[in-house]
């Protein structure tokens, strides 16, 4: 776990938020309010996201209707996500987040699981720390007992 925690606000632009991924060589990023409550996390995947083209739902015409497979809404996040230009445009709301205590096999278990490789370690509703999947390789390769 990373405990020395770098956080991005709402308001922080993507053009920034890259500078900084890059610099700091990290995947992601917590975002919080202005009290530091935990609003979600931007991650290198949603830039990745952002940035591809914009795929129509796939449709049944009938009678010169169309039907489109899929929710209406799930189209509207994508392009509202492909036209953000602010970090709170773009990022996951609601994000995993685990405790400091939370084994590494669980943690392995919930980045798989959940296409999260950028979780916020939470105490008492604070941020604490950030597990990211280097930490979770680092974990990995200490010998029992170290």
């Amino acid at each position: 776990m990373t405990t020395e925690v770098l956080t991005v606000s709402p308001e922080t632009s993507i053009s920034e938020l890259s500078k900084i991924l890059e610099n700091r060589k990290i995947g992601g990023l917590p975002v919080v309010d202005k009290g530091g409550r935990l609003l979600g996390v931007i991650t290198q995947s949603d830039l990745v996201e952002r940035a591809r083209d914009l795929e129509l739902p796939p449709a049944i015409n009938i009678l010169d209707f169309h039907f489109y497979l899929q929710i209406p809404s799930h189209l509207l996040q994508r392009v509202e996500k492909m036209l953000g230009t602010t970090v709170g445009d773009c990022m996951t709301s609601n994000p995993v987040t685990v405790a400091p205590d939370t084994p590494v096999s669980r943690i392995a278990a919930l980045m798989a699981k959940q296409k999260m490789h950028t979780i916020p370690v939470l105490e008492g509703g604070k941020i604490v720390g950030v597990i990211g999947k280097m930490d979770l390789v680092r974990a990995m390769a200490l010998e029992p007992g170290e």
